[in-house]
């Protein structure tokens, strides 16, 4: 796989610093039961690494301590992770709102029988991975039989009450473009997205969150293979928005690896550009102190231009 950091590092993207801490980013480990080509993490089957039990006793102190607003929970396929259940019911029990960023087909796993109705039990909200409505498109990113399989996810978590307009269970999915190009117009998208998904499925969900493939690990590697890497980093550039700047996530979110590392994002984890803190060439989550957050200058390379291009791009969706 072609290494994207020595192409990203030399940057003019400008100084960010941080605002206050309302969102822990967990990232459990790497291993998927999917293997998709836009993935940002390089997530896969054979994938190995996994949180432990000390690292989510860990970040539990932590989120406490630091009284963030939500846990977004990320992989890989998060639920895979053994302790997956145990941070839920912790932080929901703390009443701490919980995101599980799932790609709907591991609701078939075996052993996950069970999942969607412990998402719905504990209210979490569910973020589902769907870069396309159609079967072709998604098939081609994601594997073939994945569209088959994220339908029926799709409306299992619906008959749970998921995505209704008289339930407090919210589903949101989201899009990535096939390939080096930036997404569509948001909210012109989600029209599009309901509208097929209701009419084809009877499915329904509440918002569409569009966000832009970044350029690093397997897409990246991908980019350099098709010899496209430097026309995708001009458009990107090309589609600046100063405005975007005032909301990327980074401002108001950490991410924690599964090994219980710091980072702005987790994007800046995969390029192993830790959190500029007290100096520290690296920082522990055990280690963190709040005061050590407040005003602090992010780490930035030339990928996080995918963030700030056209609409604007983050966890949450378009900024603009």
């Amino acid at each position: 796989m072609h290494a994207t950091l020595p192409l990203l590092k030399q940057s003019d993207f400008p100084l960010l610093r941080r605002k206050n801490l309302d969102i822990l980013q967990v990232n459990l480990g790497y291993r998927c039961n999917q293997q998709c080509l836009h993935c940002h993490v390089n997530a896969a089957p054979n994938r190995t690494e996994n949180m432990d039990a000390q690292t989510v006793d860990e970040v539990i102190e932590f989120m406490l301590r630091a009284e963030v607003s939500v846990l977004d929970l990320t992989g890989g396929a998060p639920e895979l992770n053994p302790h997956f259940r145990r941070l839920v019911t912790t932080a929901r029990d703390n009443n701490i709102n919980v995101i599980d960023r799932c790609n709907l087909t591991i609701l078939f796993e075996p052993g996950q029988e069970d999942l969607a109705e412990f998402l719905a039990l504990q209210g979490v909200e569910v973020v589902a991975s769907l870069p396309c409505y159609s079967q072709a498109n998604v098939d081609q990113q994601r594997g073939k039989g994945v569209f088959d399989h994220s339908i029926e996810g799709l409306q299992k978590l619906n008959q749970l009450g998921y995505g209704q307009t008289d339930s407090e269970l919210i589903l949101n999915l989201v899009y990535n473009p096939l390939g080096a190009s930036l997404p569509p117009s948001q909210q012109e998208l989600e029209l599009d997205y309901k509208k097929e998904l209701y009419e084809n499925f009877s499915i329904v969900f509440n918002q569409l969150f569009t966000i832009t493939n970044m350029p690093i690990k397997r897409f990246g590697s991908t980019l350099i293979s098709k010899g496209t890497f430097e026309s995708y980093m001009n458009l990107l550039k090309e589609s600046f928005d100063q405005v975007n700047l005032q909301n990327v996530m980074c401002k108001s979110q950490i991410s924690v690896d599964w090994q219980g590392y710091i980072y702005d994002c987790d994007f800046n984890q995969q390029l192993e550009l830790p959190a500029l803190i007290a100096q520290r060439a690296k920082t522990h989550v055990r280690d963190l102190q709040l005061l050590e957050l407040q005003d602090s200058t992010i780490a930035v390379a030339d990928h996080c231009y995918a963030c700030t291009a056209g609409q604007g791009s983050s966890c949450g969706g378009a900024l603009a």
